[in-house]
């Protein structure tokens, strides 16, 4: 009988507790939207694919300008041996 005397305060503040974190969480919006998140990832945005096409666009002219650094290596080690002749 005297294990009650514990258990219902302990209850109380559980429960007082868990009411607590129920109204903190609605007021830091915490359940707004829970769909719209997950299905996100399935759409692509406008934005996103706007810079996904710079970036490709981007990756596309690499390769000129890395060629560009392999002949300029390529012309100063020919000037290099033209000098030590």
């Amino acid at each position: 009988m005297s294990v009650i005397y514990v258990l219902i305060p302990i209850a109380v503040l559980l429960t007082a507790l868990g009411i607590y974190l129920f109204f903190w969480a609605v007021k830091t919006e915490q359940f707004d939207d829970l769909e719209k998140q997950g299905l996100s990832i399935l759409f692509e945005d406008e934005t996103r694919s706007a810079e996904k096409g710079q970036d490709e666009q981007a990756q596309a002219a690499e390769p000129s300008s890395q060629q560009e650094d392999s002949q300029l290596k390529t012309d100063k080690a020919s000037d290099n041996n033209r000098a030590a002749e």
